[in-house]
């Protein structure tokens, strides 16, 4: 039969002669029968509505110069992406352009590698269709498979012929239906990598990404008109964003709108954000075209562990996961899930975006969180989530402890058997660690609180409350505190209701909010009054002298501060001591008492190298600095300055860095040094705009005033 996936014609003749054979005892005799050459021109029709791939339209043109200049190599070209980015529109688009240059023939089949009938083609039917496109008569064809390889082979030999293996399963499928001779092409398309051509056969891998903005605005204003697409530019980028860029889904919303042209684009936008609904809008009404659908081909390919896995993708929060989490989700040790999550990703279920982390665009998230709703028990989905959420608080808890070893730990909830949190070995991989779950570990506390688990909610805002608040994200601070209240609240502990409110004062003082930060400090002092905890009492008096000091209530500050060191010293915590002896004597320099400040800092400076405790002694020496630069003592002042930023750039703890680098720009200041002054002052707005804060503001006004009043003395 002939192979065409459109019901293109096969047409063309040109002299030439065809080879033709019979088969004898197993083997095969070729001769020549007749002088015509039948020209097969199998391509389907182009995409009407075809945009972009700039780049990837040159690679492949690049494949025919290689055909040029080294004619001993079969030069095949193989094409791999997720589901519905366009491998198809691609390899038939550029293989239009490239017509010209095959004079002899244009084969194409769709190998059915991933299609809703579930069975990919043999290459036995493909090869008997390609010879069949060369008419070849069905008593000339051999009987055995390798002949008729042997024979494809022979047809094509020193023939320029392009040849597309459109929807390949695997390599094993293409292998046979390769050309034997140099002056033949090959395209193939796949979801699957195809790894093993690549290396056995040298093929050249093209990994199809999804549609840049810019690509997908033309596309939607090829099909809607420019007046349309023009006229709601934010509906339009909500369009793009939740299509996730992907051809495919774009096409479909086009069609959708198309077909509605008075539906307004806001109001699509507005359906599909409704992540129940996306893919029901994105639905053809057949088993080809629908997201849905052609997402199943490439799910039912997949081995039955594979298949887990992926469900149970759907329910993880993140934007990405990690190799540990995944295999925490999957309940099995970290090899296993790593050979599993590679055939995910050779099926372009998943991406690597970044070595060991893995994500999903948000279409294949909605069609994998609909499948484990679908096929996996609320046991076993409940089950995967409680190991997830393991693995997280075990591990936070330990990165904590690398970044923050002074604090008083907290009885963690015990993990389940089986779960591997990882190893934090130091202060830095404890930070990176930090730094690459950022993103994840908010949204896994909002999944914790619908899931039911509310110790792990607080427990794990708890373990990232010192990361949020040194690195600045006190938005984030502020977000998971709250949920650790609401869950606090639902489990009636009240020790984790004041900890969340004392918590939440100091995000709130931290972004400027001070009379919001009030309420929560009141709440959490009368929680830790009625539980007797003196500590809690203390460490609420040090934040309640912090907010009064910038409301410039200094009396009010002084008076807290030194009840805070009074309950520190009942309770016999020597840090906390120390940290209210620096609050003390940093609101006495504050109201002008450098002497007694001085003493006060010192002792707390005294104490906090005893215990080891680095960021006690970076604000410490910051406090030291302020009161010998009002002593007129500048190169002490300094001297402390540079001890503290130092310190503070160790523990990432980006705003006490930025306000010491301000204040050493003042003793400079004032000791003549004006150039460096100004260096100072740029290195605190360098790390002041990073945390997006509002001081910077008060740093570029003295910036500015050094410009418009520049010394009037030589600096040596």
């Amino acid at each position: 039969m002939s192979v065409t996936s459109s019901g293109n014609e096969v047409g063309g003749t040109v002299t030439g002669s065809v080879v033709q054979a019979n088969s004898v005892m197993g083997g095969v005799h070729f001769h020549h029968v007749d002088h015509s050459w039948v020209t097969p021109q199998q391509l389907p029709g182009a995409f009407p509505y075809f945009v972009g791939r700039t780049s990837e339209l040159s690679r492949l043109t690049a494949v025919l110069d290689d055909v040029a200049s080294d004619v001993t190599t079969l030069v095949i070209s193989a094409i791999s992406g997720t589901a519905g980015v366009g491998k198809t529109t691609l390899a038939v688009h550029w293989a239009h352009q490239a017509v010209g240059r095959f004079p002899d023939g244009q084969l194409y089949v769709n190998l059915r590698g991933f299609d809703p009938t579930g069975v990919p083609m043999q290459p036995a039917e493909a090869i008997r269709g390609f010879l069949d496109a060369f008419q070849i008569a069905p008593d000339r064809i051999p009987t055995g498979f390798d002949a008729q390889v042997a024979l494809y082979r022979s047809l094509l030999a020193g023939r320029r012929v392009l040849v597309v293996l459109d929807n390949a399963h695997s390599s094993e499928q293409v292998r046979p239906l390769l050309p034997g001779n140099p002056t033949c092409v090959v395209l193939i398309t796949s979801r699957d990598q195809l790894t093993s051509l690549i290396a056995r056969d040298g093929a050249q891998p093209m990994t199809l990404k999804v549609l840049s903005d810019e690509e997908a605005v033309e596309l939607l204003t090829r099909r809607l008109g420019a007046r349309r697409v023009e006229s709601d530019p934010y509906a339009v980028q909500e369009l793009i964003k939740l299509c996730a860029r992907l051809p495919l889904a774009l096409g479909l919303v086009t069609a959708h709108a198309a077909t509605h042209p008075d539906l307004p684009l806001t109001t699509l936008a507005e359906e599909l954000q409704d992540e129940r609904l996306r893919l029901d809008i994105l639905d053809a009404g057949d088993s080809y075209s629908g997201a849905r659908a052609v997402f199943s081909w490439s799910y039912r390919a997949l081995t039955a562990g594979a298949a887990t896995l992926f469900r149970l993708l759907g329910i993880h929060p993140g934007p990405t996961i990690s190799l540990p989490a995944a295999a925490a989700l999957l309940g099995v040790p970290v090899p296993e899930v790593r050979a599993t999550l590679a055939e995910l990703t050779r099926a372009h279920l998943l991406e690597q975006p970044t070595p060991g982390r893995y994500q999903f665009h948000d279409l294949l998230r909605s069609y994998a969180a609909e499948l484990a709703a679908a096929e996996e028990t609320g046991a076993r989905r409940q089950a995967a989530v409680r190991r997830m959420l393991d693995f997280y608080l075990q591990t936070c808890s330990a990165a904590d402890r690398r970044i923050a070893p002074q604090r008083q730990r907290i009885d963690l909830q015990q993990p389940t058997p089986g779960v591997q949190p990882l190893d934090i070995v130091d202060e830095k991989r404890a930070l990176d660690w930090f730094v690459a779950e950022h993103a994840t570990l908010p949204v896994v506390i909002d999944q914790a609180i619908r899931h039911g688990f509310d110790v792990h909610a607080w427990q794990l805002a708890w373990t990232l409350a010192t990361y949020f608040e040194r690195q600045g994200h006190w938005q984030d601070w502020v977000a998971t505190q709250q949920a650790a209240l609401s869950a606090a609240t639902r489990l009636e502990d009240r020790g984790a209701q004041a900890q969340a409110h004392r918590f939440l004062s100091r995000a709130a003082i931290r972004l400027g909010r001070y009379d919001e930060a009030v309420p929560h400090l009141e709440h959490a002092l009368d929680l830790y009054q009625n539980t007797g905890k003196l500590v809690g009492q203390a460490r609420t008096h040090i934040a309640f002298s912090w907010v009064r000091e910038l409301q410039e209530r200094y009396a009010e500050a002084l008076d807290h501060a030194a009840r805070a060191l009074d309950l520190f010293r009942t309770a016999g915590n020597r840090a906390g001591e120390a940290r209210a002896l620096d609050q003390l004597g940093w609101e006495q320099a504050l109201l002008g008492d450098y002497p007694r400040g001085r003493a006060n800092c010192e002792a707390a400076l005294a104490l906090f190298r005893k215990l080891e405790h680095r960021p006690g002694l970076a604000d410490t020496l910051d406090s030291l600095g302020y009161i010998h630069h009002h002593l007129d003592d500048h190169a002490q002042a300094i001297h402390h300055y540079e001890q503290s930023i130092a310190l503070s750039s160790q523990l990432g703890d980006y705003y006490t860095e930025a306000t010491t680098w301000a204040r050493m720009g003042d003793t400079y200041l004032v000791a003549g040094e004006h150039s460096t002054a100004e260096r100072m002052w740029h290195q605190a707005v360098a790390l002041l705009d990073r945390l997006s804060h509002p001081d910077a503001q008060d740093v570029r006004a003295k910036l500015a005033a050094l410009k418009t009043s520049p010394p009037s003395t030589t600096e040596t």
